[in-house]
């Protein structure tokens, strides 16, 4: 019931701790603000983006793409900012705006020579400072990493700052971290002494496979005998982990091997412990009993840090062998080599066994074997060293353990009051180590948070080297497909217009072939039009010349066979003309008029006029445009009527231009012309008319309407008709 009791109130306290220091880390944290910092030089108001900026000792060295340093600040803390190339400047903060750095003395100019020459000539002792501290003060060491990575572009001295990288975050088991530096080293400088840390690494981050793998890829490369030694040994640590003794053995003895052969006599000590151990495993207690004495001898050999280091190694294997007695001997020994020693400095245990050797510690030991042992009062006797000396030297663990132990010591023995006195100041023990631990994890979290910010910053740096690199690389390839897509467009530009070119020519071609074939066409039609207007012409002229011998009119026949032939003859040298001068129509006009004149005088009279301004030159006409006109006024119209008829033919000038021929006639008309035909003359289609008017629509086509012709009534009542033709030039 009382433990019971105990537990409960260790919980309320943890309770109510965590709620406390919650609140605390609030108040704390509401105080903090982040702080804005821009570095600007006073005479060329230009923004200094490399300077160093801190608070409280932390701080950035990197502004953003405007300029902005930002940092983490309370009221009335100091920030400095300092350069290389001006005086450091410090104030002093007193609220949460932004702050305006002005520094005088910054050598523009120089600016780049500078950067230059620092580059080569800082960056070994910034990466040997960061080395310095790497053991004492992780921010420094990872202050100086960063400027020595941000002021280089070499791949080696970029491949150095990551390695050494590796090894601060190794030497503060931020193992995973120093995996990654060590990857990013390699990718940078393949080295053998790279390698070999990030296969130990991965031991210790207990990626064993991993680990395994690259222990195996460097036995394959070029090694020094402590290279060789190194890697067997690591290989041998592998195994052990994964209880592979045979193994682990195996390994160890190459590495047992080289190592006597190079006399490098500290490894020979390690490798002895080691077999002893793996011997042990396997069962083979004679064979590491030797292996541990000759251990012991060799250690004893070098110092006594080194001597105590393996006796701690082999009392712990006594322990495990339940050889208590052994175990006593060999830490009482111990103990008194210890306890002669003012200071120890002991550095990072070795392979699997992490104890720590100090007075406190060797005495818990020896009590934990008496009671084993059952040995009570000796036990009670070394457990109160072992507490009395851990309260002297602050080691809280130790005390903590020693005291629970004492207590059941006594219990076992039957002193009940003891125990109880023994239990409750354990009790009041773990109630502090409950607060302590929740420090220490407070602690922790601001730490790994902390290193974490550093890892990246860095690995910023290094995203925004990659990422300029691939910005370059990408203009370039930009570049480059811009002049390819120059060309390609270039070369379709210019088969598009050789394209067009040859479909122009093309078109050309086939619209000039296409118009001489129409013009040959219409020539051709023309020409058959006119062998179809001469023979008709020549049929009616026929008739005309028949009745004259009908009604045996001798000499009217011979005297219309006469002129008949000169109408023939000039009708025949003008039928392969297109246009014939204006003069020659109407020379042949009035021939043609005069003989159908001289046939039917009783039908009607005539007149042509021609308007005396006219200059006739200017004009031209087809021939035999205008005889189908007059043919039809005369034939169809005045033939029909009953009184004698009249033909006016007129040619007056419209305009400068055209000319307007006029065929006016005053016989029956049109209407009654038709219906006096025949019915065998309703059946022929009028050749003339027809033919006429597709004459004058192809001159039309070929001359861009030259012709016109209307024709109209000229009475209301029908009779009479007058045609009109307008001529241009």
């Amino acid at each position: 019931m009382s433990k019971q009791i105990n537990i409960l109130f260790i919980f309320l306290f943890g309770v109510v701790f965590s709620l406390f220091s919650q609140e605390n880390e609030a108040i704390s944290n509401s105080k903090s603000f982040i702080v804005k910092v821009r570095v600007v030089d006073k005479e060329y108001n230009n923004t200094i983006k490399d300077a160093e900026v801190k608070v409280n000792g932390f701080g950035t060295s990197f502004a953003d793409f405007n300029g902005i340093y930002k940092v983490k600040a309370n009221i009335n803390d100091e920030l400095i900012v300092s350069h290389p190339d001006f005086e450091t400047v410090r104030y002093t903060i007193k609220s949460d705006e932004d702050v305006k750095i002005l520094v005088e003395g910054f050598p523009q100019k120089r600016k780049s020579k500078y950067v230059s020459k620092s580059r080569v000539v800082n960056q070994t002792h910034l990466l040997d400072s960061a080395d310095f501290y790497k053991k004492k003060d992780i921010d420094k060491s990872l202050s100086f990493i960063t400027k020595a990575l941000k002021n280089n572009n070499a791949k080696d001295k970029n491949a150095t700052a990551y390695k050494i990288l590796g090894d601060v975050y190794s030497y503060w088991k931020q193992y995973d971290l120093a995996i990654e530096n060590y990857t990013i080293s390699l990718g940078l400088n393949d080295k053998v002494d790279t390698r070999l840390q990030l296969a130990k690494n991965k031991f210790l981050f207990k990626k064993y496979k991993d680990s395994e793998q690259n222990y195996k890829t460097l036995l394959n490369s070029k090694l020094t005998g402590y290279q060789v030694i190194v890697v067997n040994e690591g290989l041998g640590d592998v195994y052990l982990a994964q209880q592979k003794f045979a193994q682990a053995k195996t390994h160890y003895q190459t590495a047992l091997n080289v190592a006597k052969k190079n006399l490098v006599t500290p490894k020979i000590t390690d490798l002895n412990s080691k077999l002893a151990e793996v011997s042990a495993n396997l069962g083979n207690t004679i064979e590491a009993e030797t292996l541990f004495k000759n251990s012991l001898d060799l250690a004893s050999k070098e110092n006594k840090k080194r001597s105590l280091k393996e006796q701690e190694r082999v009392a712990d294997y006594y322990n495990k062998s339940s050889r208590y007695d052994d175990e006593i001997k060999l830490r009482q020994q111990t103990l008194e080599e210890a306890e002669q020693i003012e200071s120890l400095e002991l550095e990072a245990p070795v392979a699997i066994n992490k104890d720590s050797i100090n007075t406190q510690k060797i005495n818990y030991k020896i009590g934990n074997a008496y009671l084993l042992k059952e040995e009570y009062p000796a036990a009670i006797s070394y457990f109160k060293k072992s507490k009395s000396e851990a309260k002297k030297e602050g080691d809280f663990e130790v005390e903590k353990d020693a005291t629970r132990r004492i207590s059941e010591a006594f219990a076992t023995v039957g002193n009940d009051a003891e125990a109880l006195k023994n239990y409750k100041e354990y009790v009041k023990l773990v109630d502090e180590d409950y607060v302590r631990k929740q420090q220490e994890i407070q602690q922790t979290k601001r730490f790994s948070k902390k290193i974490s910010d550093n890892q990246n910053r860095i690995s910023s740096l290094e995203k925004d080297k990659e990422l300029n690199k691939s910005k370059i690389s990408l203009a370039y390839k930009d570049q480059q497909l811009t002049q390819e897509s120059n060309k390609r467009q270039q070369y379709i530009i210019y088969s598009l217009i050789a394209g067009f070119l040859l479909m122009s020519l093309l078109a050309y071609f086939m619209f000039r072939t296409t118009k001489q074939q129409k013009l040959a066409n219409n020539l051709l039609a023309l020409k058959s039009m006119r062998s179809q207007m001469n023979p008709h012409f020549i049929f009616n002229a026929l008739n005309s010349v028949n009745s004259f011998i009908a009604v045996n009119d001798e000499r009217n026949a011979n005297r219309y066979l006469s002129e008949f032939s000169v109408l023939m003859r000039s009708v025949l040298e003008n039928s392969d003309e297109d246009f014939i001068p204006f003069t020659k129509e109407i020379e042949l006009l009035e021939l043609y008029v005069k003989l159908e004149h001289n046939r039917f005088k009783d039908k009607f009279d005539y007149q042509i006029n021609v308007d005396k301004n006219i200059d006739l030159d200017q004009f031209s006409i087809p021939p035999m445009l205008l005889q189908p006109y007059i043919e039809n006024a005369i034939w169809h119209g005045l033939r029909y009527r009953k009184e004698k008829g009249n033909l006016s033919i007129s040619i007056v000038q419209k305009d400068t231009e055209t000319l307007q021929i006029s065929i006016e006639d005053n016989g029956i008309g049109r209407k009654q012309s038709q219906a006096l035909k025949t019915k065998n003359q309703l059946k022929q289609k009028s050749k003339g008319m027809s033919t006429i008017k597709n004459r004058i629509a192809i001159l039309n086509d070929m001359y861009k309407e030259r012709i016109s012709v209307t024709i109209a009534d000229v009475s209301k009542d029908g009779s009479g008709t007058k045609v009109d033709v307008f001529l241009k030039k």
